[in-house]
């Protein structure tokens, strides 16, 4: 492209979910009452770990940070998406698309780690139940969660620095409901070789390791549990993994029906779908996952609301 042809993108437009006014006002409510389920479906839960001293431990204190996790990961797109139908603007500046972009993949990121950390848990719970307090203390909870934070601040940070230095030229129409790497990195008229080794680089390590760890505490798991005599201790071992198992399973699940397809021109829908599961349903369902599924989140959260209603009359 000519020099004096290149005029520069300053911000895009987000076409969204679907372009049809008909669609504006059913879109806006649908995802206004997803957005507030997921706020305080994981306050809720948030709230009862922290009122409950008999939840102080590390399963609880993964649960939370993932319930935290989730309430952050809604609010990356939800909030601009809400304010898109309403407004009927689609417009986003260089710099919040770039904020986006960082805060997606950064909380995206920490929720398959989370996972990870709590399959962590689980088998040292399972598997070694004698040295499971001492092994999983305070400071070893810490240095997993924060490492965590660590390489996924890290990993979106190369991203946004990395797409900060682009020139895009190639038209501003974004055909997502969120800034994305991909669709941007379409819209650049610069060599971005360098973008997509990033992106393969850091999707191989953060992609495979934490689905790894999963899937090698999980073997170790079922083996463990397949030892134990009697039927009712399997069940009993195995019921405090379901909650967990049952997350993985949709998080995990979801990636691999969408991905592990032949290619299609419907790439693109294909990436809404996957966003849309991942960063606005699972985190909608999680609080009822882990909720309905556990009666110790149950008891307190039973104990929470009880405290609330006595405060009031």
């Amino acid at each position: 492209m000519e020099p004096e042809n290149l005029t520069t993108v300053s911000e895009f437009l987000l076409l969204g979910l679907s372009e049809k006014p008909e669609h504006q006002s059913f879109l806006f409510g649908l995802f206004l009452s997803i957005y507030l389920v997921t706020v305080f479906g994981n306050l809720l839960i948030i709230l009862a770990i922290i009122s409950d001293s008999h939840l102080h431990t590390p399963m609880y204190f993964f649960l939370s940070n993932l319930s935290l996790i989730d309430i952050f990961f809604s609010s990356t797109t939800i909030p601009k998406m809400l304010v898109n139908l309403w407004t009927q603007c689609q417009a986003i500046p260089f710099a919040g698309c770039l904020a986006q972009m960082y805060a997606f993949h950064l909380f995206g990121t920490m929720d398959s780690f989370l996972l990870a950390v709590m399959a962590i848990d689980r088998f040292m719970a399972i598997v070694h139940p004698l040295r499971y307090l001492v092994i999983m203390s305070t400071c070893v909870c810490g240095l997993l969660v924060g490492g965590a934070w660590l390489i996924t601040n890290l990993q979106s940070l190369v991203h946004t620095c990395l797409m900060a230095q682009l020139t895009f030229c190639a038209g501003s129409e974004i055909p997502h409901f969120f800034c994305d790497l991909m669709p941007l990195l379409k819209l650049s008229c610069s060599d971005t070789h360098t973008n997509k080794l990033a992106i393969f680089v850091f999707g191989i390590i953060m992609g495979i390791s934490p689905l790894a760890c999963i899937l090698f505490s999980y073997a170790c798991i079922f083996w463990a549990v397949f030892k134990i005599p009697s039927a009712q201790g399997k069940w009993k071992a195995f019921s405090t993994c379901s909650s967990h198992l049952t997350v993985v399973s949709l998080f995990y699940g979801t990636i691999f029906a969408v991905y592990l397809q032949p290619a299609s021109p419907a790439s693109t829908q294909k990436d809404k779908v996957a966003a849309l599961m991942c960063g606005v349903v699972i985190p909608m369902l999680n609080p009822f996952i882990y909720s309905l599924r556990n009666k110790n989140m149950k008891e307190a959260l039973r104990k929470l609301i009880g405290k609330v209603a006595s405060s009031q009359s």
